[in-house]
């Protein structure tokens, strides 16, 4: 029976049935050493998937085959940052959800989320949220952020999905119709407001911001899928405070800045980094205003953290 993963809780999952039924599911006992999966969670949502009823088809199902994934989206793992946890898979396009104030998002989180996005071909809107708690300063923010990933081709979005009618919302709708979409972010930029405002009847728990910190407050424990009712599904995720970057050497990671690409063939050095080298293409591309400053200090930033002797 052929069925995709909706929730993932560790150890037990929820599979919708091509028939339209849900069925609570647990893995065949040697499946993780038999399929050789490296990542932490060896089937996550939006998995396709092999289930059989046990005997009698009175206690839950078993999985026992996991279907080609067209792709999927990792983070480094809680359980250590070598290791990575697959946060999704067979997505069509993914939103992250950003606020430039309570809590404000960092340009370095929303780069590092579309690198590893980029790394497996998935489209990225980016969502950002709370305009109505914006001023002058905010929206000037706002609006250089958005010129400067709109003209390296990602579609931003501004939204007040707590406020009033929730701005933003039905433009949202129609980004996500028909289409399998992940929904990522800090904890309390919103995540759980946009979609009570997507599927009213969820109701899912929200939470200030904590007021000494700044920082989000977790309200999801665990990724779920959810059927749109337009069509299409939106995957929910935990709210992250970092997005580890795995799996991406050094030498490639300029090819996930989608901006730098058409410049990477002009560098004098095939393994450039666009550090210190000479005749580097894009580092001439900053200095020309071709390639936003700050786009480049974040590639900078990151680079730094990536361990060569990891590959």
């Amino acid at each position: 029976m052929q069925a995709t993963i909706y929730k993932s809780t560790g150890s037990w999952y929820s599979a919708k049935t091509s028939e339209g039924d849900f069925l609570q599911a647990r893995i065949k006992g040697l499946f993780k050493i038999d399929e050789d999966i490296t990542s932490t969670n060896p089937i996550a949502v939006g998995d396709k998937v092999t289930i059989a009823l046990e005997e009698g088809g009175n206690g839950p199902a078993i999985i026992t085959g996991i279907g080609n994934r067209r792709n999927y989206i990792v983070r480094s793992s809680p359980q250590g940052k070598h290791k990575k946890h697959i946060v999704a898979s067979n997505l069509d396009q993914a939103m992250l959800v950003c606020t430039v104030k309570e809590p404000r998002t960092s340009q370095g989180f929303i780069d590092r989320f579309l690198v590893t996005a980029a790394a497996y071909h998935i489209p990225v809107i980016l969502v950002f949220n709370k305009k109505d708690v914006y001023k002058a300063k905010e929206m000037e923010k706002f609006e250089h952020w958005k010129a400067v990933y709109e003209d390296i081709g990602y579609t931003v979005l501004l939204t007040a999905a707590g406020a009033g009618e929730g701005e933003g919302i039905g433009e949202l709708k129609d980004l996500l119709k028909d289409k399998t979409t992940l929904i990522s972010g800090h904890s309390g930029v919103g995540k759980s407001t946009i979609i009570n405002r997507l599927l009213p009847h969820l109701q899912l728990k929200t939470k200030n911001v904590s007021g000494w910190s700044g920082k989000g407050l977790h309200t999801t424990t665990f990724a779920e899928m959810f059927d749109l009712p337009d069509g299409g599904q939106l995957i929910d995720t935990p709210g992250v405070r970092e997005f580890g970057i795995v799996d991406i050497p050094k030498t490639e990671l300029s090819h996930y800045f989608l901006e730098m690409q058409p410049y990477l063939p002009n560098c004098q050095f095939n393994n450039c980094i666009h550090m210190d080298e000479p005749g580097c293409a894009v580092k001439e591309a900053v200095e020309a205003g071709e390639i936003d400053l700050e786009r480049y200090v974040s590639y900078a930033s990151i680079l730094a953290t990536i361990e060569e002797t990891t590959y």
